[in-house]
């Protein structure tokens, strides 16, 4: 018999946050400490707010000093510019950065225990193409709170989250938006330990639902971050901006992939081949380990192919070796106490005394839900939807163009999370939120249906394996016309075949089965504007690299667009890269041209 499901309740508030991580939470502060009594639900898929994934963020965030001797907040714009290949926006970029130090002295008054010198004063490190004098020599900007500042952010806004008596709604997703007349009015909820699905109205509309890791095999990502936001925002006609932008983190522990952070070489680690040779001079003469993560990762991806890796006994894979042995006993046990545990743990290593092997991991998705520098959500280059934002990894402003700068997606969090507080505040008054599309919830009715109604004998765990598999091998840290061709046909294939896959249990009470089913349909979605990004992106920029198209081309200078239709055919269109400082003509606006990036 077939089951038929049905929307059980109804609930009304001012705010919907989808996703309860660093970004939904700041933006859920700022509101509450701007409009007293507003009411706020947020949504976590995982089983309580502090298990977000922005609680694995080690290294730190950057952010300038005003009293600094010798930073300058233009010096960080300049390497964010730089990293970012050319195309990251300028108006996010000047917005976030200017922003930075009001939100680092925010989260101290806030109760954040940042690590401090013999002095009293707050310890900085370098990351990876973070300068001074436009390049010139390496910058010690970022903070940190010892190797686990994000969870240091997620503990702090977890309290003012308990202050504001938000409610949280855990162990939930959000499987589809109420969008009508270009106007967001709230989101159909699947609460999973109930087994029940909740239409939810609300005035303003907040996505931050984090990062599409596992779409690869091996990432430094949770298992939760299946891309849920990208999907949904690509089912209700929306689009992705800079999807086959995807960072691949140079240095993941050999195995499980998890990140070693780039504080292991901001300290002093040293990458070496399998003739314990430091190799990175060879790609980056200048900053050499401190290079920006996607040629560090191509750096160790090169050695690997040209036989210069390290077979690892265990588990079958190449690596090179990250080199931590010259590192005092303080920077082991204080600054990197984690990151050594996590090689004790999961390769059986002392990082004191033995080389520790590493090998690039999937990391960060650049790009996401197209937003404007306030995060409002766009429906194209010049139309917003109204009432729905969107922040941190789900989103894209863009403050990180092709390829991440270290430490700025912390920073992204707590600024763009504020900036989407204050325009939340100012949107709530605009009307009212009842004006409901009227097919709302039906689609998603009918796609679990789907689910629990499927006849077939095919397995979505198998189907999952071969999908990472494929986007690991032909759409990872390097790519080529033909390996494109290939997992786009791989990805069709798997999406005909994920229709035939019976579940084993029908209810809907706790059945990871049954959301396993939805993520898979999540993930394909996001591999496919992945590939289709990249088959059109014919050259070569910050962590999108095609052998076939080496070079970076002026004539591909703008965001993609990608579109899922209601066929499932995927179209494509352009937003222009933001250039205001450069345009303004004023002090070192040079350095803000479409410059050559050589570190």
């Amino acid at each position: 018999m077939e089951k038929t499901l049905k929307i059980t309740s109804t609930i009304q508030c001012d705010v919907l946050i989808i996703g309860a991580g660093g970004a939904g939470l700041r933006c859920a502060a700022k509101i509450c400490n701007l409009r007293p009594g507003t009411s706020i639900i947020a949504v976590t898929k995982v089983a309580h707010p502090q298990k977000s994934h922005t609680g694995s963020a080690q290294g730190g965030l950057s952010a300038v000093d005003p009293g600094d001797p010798v930073d300058r907040l233009k010096y960080h714009m300049f390497d964010t510019w730089k990293g970012s290949d050319c195309t990251a926006d300028q108006n996010v970029i000047k917005k976030v950065t200017e922003a930075s130090w009001d939100e680092t002295l925010w989260l101290i008054k806030k109760g954040m225990h940042f690590t401090r010198n013999e002095e009293g004063k707050l310890s900085k490190r370098t990351f990876g193409g973070h300068t001074l004098f436009f390049g010139e020599i390496s910058a010690f900007r970022a903070i940190f709170e010892a190797d686990r500042t994000g969870k240091g952010i997620l503990d702090s806004l977890w309290t003012e989250a308990l202050r504001n008596k938000i409610q949280f709604f855990n162990q939930s997703i959000a499987t589809e938006l109420f969008i009508k007349n270009d106007r967001c009015t709230g989101a159909l909820l699947f609460r999973q330990k109930e087994g029940e699905f909740v239409k939810v109205i609300a005035k303003a509309t907040v996505i931050a639902t984090g990062g599409s890791g596992q779409v690869f095999k091996i990432t430094t990502n949770c298992r939760h971050n299946t891309g849920d936001g990208l999907a949904v925002a690509l089912r209700a006609g929306l689009p992705v901006m800079d999807p086959e932008a995807v960072q691949f983190h140079p240095t993941g522990i050999v195995g499980p992939g998890i990140l070693a952070s780039e504080a292991l070489r901001g300290e002093g680690g040293i990458l070496k081949n399998n003739g314990l040779e430091p190799f990175m001079i060879n790609y980056a003469p200048g900053m050499r380990d401190l290079a920006p993560r996607d040629i560090v990762s191509r750096a160790i991806e090169m050695e690997i192919r040209e036989k210069r890796g390290i077979s690892h006994p265990d588990h079958n894979i190449e690596h090179v070796w990250i080199d931590l042995r010259h590192l005092s006993d303080y920077v082991h046990d204080v600054k990197l106490k984690e990151i050594s545990a996590f090689f004790k743990s999961f390769v059986n290593i002392d990082a004191k005394k033995e080389l520790c092997p590493v090998r690039p991991s999937n990391h960060y998705q650049m790009g996401g839900i197209p937003t404007t520098e306030f995060g409002e959500v766009q429906k194209s280059e010049d139309k917003i939807i109204s009432g729905l934002f969107a922040i941190g990894e789900c989103a894209s402003a863009s403050l990180h163009g092709f390829n991440r700068l270290a430490t700025n997606s912390i920073l992204e969090l707590i600024t763009m999370g504020r900036f989407v507080g204050e325009k939340v505040v100012g949107f709530l008054d605009d009307g009212s939120a009842d004006d409901l599309p009227i097919d709302a919830g039906e689609k998603t009715l009918s796609q679990f249906n789907n689910y629990l109604n499927a006849k077939g004998k095919d397995n979505f765990g198998q189907i999952r394996n071969i999908m990472r598999n494929t986007m690991t091998e032909k759409a990872g840290v390097f790519r080529t016309e033909d390996g494109l061709n290939k997992a786009m046909e791989t990805l069709a294939e798997l999406k005909n075949r994920s229709y035939n896959t019976a579940l084993s249990g029908k209810s809907l009470r706790m059945n990871q089965e049954l959301v396993q089913c939805w993520e898979l349909d999540n993930l394909l979605s996001v591999a496919s504007v992945i590939v289709k990004g990249a088959q059109e992106r014919r050259e070569s920029r910050g962590a999108h690299y095609r052998e076939d198209y080496q070079e970076r081309q002026d004539k591909f200078n703008y965001h993609t667009l990608a579109y899922i239709t209601e066929s499932g055919e995927i179209t494509l269109g352009k937003r222009a890269i933001n250039m205001c400082i450069h345009e303004a003509k004023g002090e070192n606006y040079e350095k803000f041209g479409n410059i050559l990036r050589k570190y």
